[in-house]
């Protein structure tokens, strides 16, 4: 059997309310969602609380899942969605992009330094909100600006705008 199937049987066993199915899904997805909750709002017990909303939406909404992606993907969906909507109701400032950022910035490539994993870690949670978000959906969690734009309400050009000068703002950080 392989792992689609596994994890289909996993689901329906989850959609009969099965609380051993329930507790499986939740190991084998729980540190990663928590791990993504803690990249977007910083504090581990925000990510907690977050990563808790998450899995009782999972678990009420199962039965809207169509296995048009991946359940992993459906989960990290939804705990970007609660990331976006917690900081949102936090007043998330994110700055539209102005004509003065409009043009496009060419350089020649530069050889980067190489950093610990945790000097970036520490660098990219002392980004501003707007930054580290559009930087974390991008450089992390893999989604591009169009899709950013749409979970963020924002232009794609705000969020390439965002990510630009996360990737600066870090520069200074590390140098």
């Amino acid at each position: 059997m392989d792992a689609t199937q596994t994890h289909r049987d996993l689901i329906e066993r989850c959609r009969e309310g099965r609380r051993d199915a329930q507790f499986e899904l939740y190991r084998l997805y729980s540190r990663a969602m928590y791990n993504t909750a803690l990249r977007m709002v910083r504090h581990p017990h925000d990510a907690e609380d977050l990563l808790q909303s998450v899995f009782v939406e999972v678990f009420t909404k199962l039965e809207s899942f169509r296995y048009e992606s991946s359940i992993g993907a459906w989960i990290k969906r939804i705990t970007v969605n609660k990331c976006i909507n917690f900081l949102k109701s936090r007043k998330l400032a994110l700055t539209e992009l102005t004509a003065s950022h409009d043009r496009a910035e060419v350089s020649e490539p530069v050889q980067e330094p190489v950093w610990s994993v945790e000097k970036i870690n520490r660098a990219i949670e002392g980004l501003p909100d707007g930054y580290r978000v559009v930087f974390s959906l991008y450089a992390i969690e893999g989604y591009d600006h169009e899709e950013i734009g749409q979970i963020l309400g924002v232009t794609e050009a705000t969020s390439k705008s965002q990510y630009s000068r996360a990737k600066a703002r870090l520069r200074e950080m590390l140098a």
